[in-house]
C-alpha cells in the first residue's frame, strides 16, 4: 500500500469506530472529543519542548558536534526544508527522535549511546529518517490518531459509568455493551498500526533522502541489539514513558518486554530491513 494510503485507511477506521461508539452514548461523542482535543493538541503544540525536557537533552553546540550540524544541514538542503534545532541526550541507550509541530518548529535529538555505537554513514541514515518524520508531518498524524483513540476511550468509560449501549432500531444491546469494552482496545491497536506505518514511511523516505538504505538498515540492527545489550543502562523519562517512547527510531531498550506484533509501537526490525533492502535493489546498490 502507498506511503500515505495505509495511514489514511487506518485513520478512517479510527474515525468510523469513533462515530459508531459515539452513537451508542447520547452526547458522549462531543464531550469526549472535546476533552481529547484539549489533551492532545496541547501535547502537539508543545511536543518539542516536552520531549526534549523528558529526554534531559541539551543543545548540540556546533563546535562540539560539527558532523551533526553538517549532516543535518546537507540533508535539509537536499530536501528543501528548514534546519531543525539539534539536541543531544546523555542517555546511554542507542536511539534518536524528532519532534515538533511543523518543519519550522522542529527538533532532532540523538542519544549519546547512538553516537558511540554507529559509524558516520549509519548516523546519516538515522538523521535522514528523523528529518523525514518532521517533513512528512508525522507528529501531526500521530496527534490526530491519538486524539481519536483518546476520545473513543473516554466515550467507553462514560458509557460504562453513566449508561450506554442503547438499543437502537432493534439493535442487540449486549453487542453494543460489548462494543463499549472492545472499542478502546481496537482504537489502541489501530493507533499503534498508524505509528508503525509512519516508521516504515520514514525509513523509506529517509533512505531515499540520504541515498544509503543499507546504512540505515545496519543502524536499525545495531540499535535493536545495542538496546538489548544496554537494557540495564540508564534511560531517560522519555524512553520509559509510553507517551514518548514511540517517538524514537527504535523501540527503547531494544523492544524488550513487548507483547505481540499488534501491540508493538515499532515494526519488527527484520521487516524494516527487508523494506530497505528492496529500496537498495531498486537503486542498484545490492543484487
Amino acid at each position: 500500500m502507498g506511503k500515505y494510503a495505509k495511514t489514511f485507511v487506518l485513520l478512517a477506521a479510527l474515525s468510523g469506530l469513533l462515530l459508531y461508539i459515539g452513537s451508542l452514548f447520547e452526547g458522549g461523542l462531543y464531550v469526549a472529543f472535546g476533552i481529547a482535543i484539549v489533551m492532545n493538541v496541547g501535547t502537539y503544540w508543545f511536543s518539542d519542548k516536552l520531549a526534549i525536557k523528558m529526554a534531559r537533552a541539551v543543545p548540540a553546540e556546533e563546535a562540539e558536534y560539527p558532523w551533526y550540524h553538517r549532516m543535518v544541514r546537507e540533508l535539509a538542503l537536499k530536501a528543501g526544508q528548514p534546519v531543525p534545532r539539534l539536541f543531544v541526550s546523555p542517555s546511554p541507550q542507542p536511539n534518536a527522535f524528532a519532534t515538533g509541530r511543523n518543519p519550522g518548529h522542529a527538533a532532532v535529538c540523538v542519544n549519546q549511546g547512538l553516537i558511540e555505537l554507529l559509524d558516520e554513514d549509519e548516523l546519516e541514515g538515522v538523521l535522514a529518517h528523523e528529518l523525514q518524520h518532521v517533513y512528512n508531518r508525522d507528529i501531526l498524524i500521530g496527534t490526530i490518531a491519538a486524539t481519536i483513540a483518546t476520545a473513543i476511550t473516554f466515550i467507553a468509560r462514560m458509557a460504562f459509568w453513566f449508561g450506554g449501549g442503547r438499543d437502537r432500531e432493534g439493535g442487540n444491546p449486549i453487542a453494543q455493551i460489548l462494543m463499549l469494552f472492545l472499542a478502546p482496545i481496537a482504537a489502541m491497536l489501530i493507533q499503534l498500526a498508524v505509528t508503525r506505518s509512519r516508521e516504515i514511511s520514514a525509513d523509506t523516505t529517509g533512505a531515499l533522502l540520504c541515498g544509503k538504505p543499507m546504512a540505515l538498515a545496519s543502524a536499525l540492527q545495531k540499535l535493536e541489539t545495542g538496546g538489548k545489550a544496554r537494557a540495564r543502562m540508564g534511560g531517560t523519562p522519555a524512553e520509559t514513558s509510553s507517551a514518548f517512547s514511540s517517538l524514537y527510531i527504535s523501540a527503547p531498550f531494544g523492544g524488550l518486554g513487548r507483547a505481540g506484533k499488534m501491540f508493538r509501537t515499532h515494526p519488527a526490525t527484520a521487516d524494516r530491513v527487508r523494506n530497505l533492502e528492496a529500496i537498495a535493489r531498486k537503486l542498484g546498490q545490492i543484487p
